[in-house]
């Protein structure tokens, strides 16, 4: 297996990288172990159900087993009910190696109905006697949609994160209140430091905005209001930060910035992922082979933050916050191109030329992964229709044949919305100042260093990263089986002699044509 040489060369060992980049370390040797400090705790979460909320959760678990009780927000959903879809959530495989050290796990999660949309979260008084002892707030519920319109942005993501702070003001025994934020919620800036900018509207009139007018008058209002923010999203999340921050007075309030969260590192699972959401779903679908082009610069850095180096500093980050007593809310940037540096040609060029050989997506795959990338929005259009769409037809027509169900461009169309929607993200480059998200392992006692230091991560080789996302592909997004995986080797290597066969075919074809075109006359002589 050969993998592209140059700019994949492993980092430095993990010890001589915290030599080069780190302050001396400072344990706070006076402060209880990390599992001594959640203990008995009780803890409040928002958005359980999503991506980092469950890898949280699981982590808490399993690395804090003497916690007391965590409280989740949930919301009866399809026909379920909130103990039903707990039930169902509990069961997925991100539990698995913590189902296997405590069979009995979910005894300690407790659904709240409630809904981050509604006001006082859509609580009862009843259901808020619960939750009145809790003392650690994880607030990570989102709109994660690039297109929602305006007034459903700002009433889950800013109004959302207002409920949630008046919520923790009412329990008696809080002790940190973390809102989980994104590095680009100042988009606007190329350089981001870990602090909070002035504000772009004021959060409470807009708020008032939305609740008070119609879906069109908002909707003809927020090309103008959102100014220079590429999305309602990113705006959202910048108004949902100032809001959290208009309440340190009252609460121990810590902003936590993670990057693009991608598939794990380490744990639960090397290469667990759960969705299909922004740069990972368009990576899987150049991996089964309907991605063919892409409209980005190709030296874009990819900020990747893996689920469980994210959920790692936001324990860690609790536990520091808890201590401190300034009322300044500490702002921290997840975020790591700065010591994890790679491309996206360079992402592609390994999934494209080697991993996704090692690890090919199966039966799942529609044609064999190649393609490219380009910053021509007219080249990329072409490319489109003659790689992509043409590709969708042939493959459509083949199962409609079949009597199966087109729907590879029903696929594309989601794809082309997904580009379109990254396509600021993926042509801009930031500087996200990181400095408390890098030291904040120094203050790690040693006993928490071998559960919660996720520094190892800096120095992990990119094609093994590259490894684990595309077996994460596999097991965790496909649903294939490891004993399939030699099977679907020889597979992508007879596809690979099939192309070949065709291109040297289709090669000796023109030039034959050439030849008789120049030549064919001296033969008929």
């Amino acid at each position: 297996m050969k993998f592209p040489n140059g700019s994949f060369s492993p980092f430095l060992s993990h010890d001589d990288w915290i030599k080069k980049n780190l302050k001396k370390p400072t344990p706070l040797s006076h402060l209880p172990s990390i599992p001594e400090f959640y203990a008995n705790k009780e803890i409040f979460v928002t958005g359980f159900s999503g991506f980092i909320g469950k890898v949280l959760i699981e982590k808490l678990l399993r690395s804090c087993p003497k916690i007391k009780a965590i409280y989740v927000l949930l919301r009866a959903k399809k026909g379920q009910t909130i103990e039903e879809r707990l039930k169902t959530l509990t069961k997925q495989v991100v539990f698995d190696l913590l189902r296997k050290e405590n069979p009995n796990f979910a005894e300690k999660i407790i659904p709240i109905e409630g809904d981050v949309m509604e006001l006082n979260l859509g609580i009862s008084n009843k259901n808020f006697e619960k939750i009145k002892n809790v003392s650690i707030v994880f607030h990570s519920a989102a709109s994660i949609r690039f297109d929602d319109n305006l007034k459903f942005a700002v009433l889950t993501n800013t109004r959302g994160t207002r409920e949630v702070m008046r919520l923790a003001e009412k329990m008696k025994n809080i002790k940190v209140v973390m809102h989980v934020s994104t590095t680009y919620s100042n988009v606007y800036l190329e350089t981001v430091e870990e602090k909070i900018y002035p504000p772009l509207v004021d959060w409470e009139k807009t708020i008032k905005i939305c609740e008070e007018s119609d879906q069109n008058q908002v909707d003809i209002l927020t090309h103008h209001y959102i100014n220079f923010m590429p999305n309602t999203y990113v705006f959202s999340k910048n108004l949902a930060e100032h809001c959290s921050y208009s309440f340190h007075d009252q609460l121990p309030i810590i902003i936590f910035r993670p990057s693009i969260v991608v598939s794990s590192h380490v744990e639960p699972f090397a290469g667990y992922v759960d969705n299909f959401n922004g740069p990972m779903g368009i990576l899987l679908a150049s991996a089964v082979g309907i991605t063919k082009t892409m409209y980005c610069d190709e030296k874009n850095v990819l900020d990747c933050l893996p689920v469980d180096v994210c959920v790692k500093a936001m324990i860690v980050s609790a536990w520091k916050r808890a201590h401190e007593i300034d009322n300044t809310p500490p702002v921290m940037n997840a975020a790591c191109a700065n010591q994890f540096k790679v491309t996206i040609k360079q992402f592609l060029d390994m999934g494209i030329h080697g991993i996704c050989e090692e690890f090919p997506m199966g039966k799942k795959m529609v044609f064999l992964p190649f393609g490219g990338v380009t910053l021509c929005k007219t080249w990329n259009f072409i490319r489109l229709i003659f790689m992509q769409l043409s590709l969708a037809v042939l493959v459509d027509a083949i199962l409609k044949v079949k009597g199966k169900r087109p729907r590879i461009m029903k696929l594309q169309r989601k794809i082309y919305e997904a580009n379109k929607a990254l396509g600021h993200f993926v042509t801009h480059n930031w500087n996200f100042k990181n400095e408390s998200f890098i030291n904040l392992c120094t203050y790690l006692k040693p006993e928490d260093v071998s559960s919660f230091d996720y520094r190892p991560f800096f120095t992990t080789d990119v094609i093994n990263f590259g490894r684990y996302v595309c077996y994460g592909f596999r097991r965790y997004l496909l649903k294939l089986k490891d004993e399939d995986l030699e099977k679907d080797r020889k597979n992508v290597k007879l596809m690979l002699f099939a192309v070949t066969i065709f291109k040297c075919l289709g090669a000796f074809i023109i030039f034959g044509l050439i030849f008789f075109k120049y030549n064919g006359n001296y033969f008929f002589q």
